[in-house]
């Protein structure tokens, strides 16, 4: 089994949809927390956070750092959109990753499609 699990839905995304992605972290050693990024191929568009463990993001971020303070059963749940109108179909790159001390130890990526 890996340290981390990592589920997204939809994998289909469109403008403005919400998306939810759930994170389950199995690592018997310490750590700091997990960080989400996520790169929207082909464009210098950004993913907008809105929520983890249902606790609103009041500013706009890119890059999401859930603390494990604040995880409970060392489970993560986020929801973020997209709000730019594609005029082709992007792939969408999700990066979860287990962080201790400043660095990775381990990490997982989803894929998935975006446009209208």
């Amino acid at each position: 089994m890996n340290d981390i699990e990592f589920n997204l839905g939809p994998k289909e995304i469109h403008p403005n949809s919400e998306i939810r992605g759930i994170i389950v972290v199995s690592y018997p050693g310490r750590y700091d927390g997990v960080v989400i990024n996520t790169q929207i191929l082909d464009s210098n568009e950004h993913i907008i956070y809105k929520s983890y463990n249902g606790k609103k993001i009041s500013q706009n971020v890119s890059r999401l750092f859930i603390n494990k303070d604040v995880m409970p059963e060392n489970k993560a749940e986020f929801t973020a959109l997209i709000g730019f109108e594609p005029k082709q179909v992007h792939e969408v790159k999700f990066r979860a990753s287990i962080i201790e001390q400043h660095k990775e130890i381990e990490s997982k990526i989803i894929f998935a499609k975006y446009s209208i």
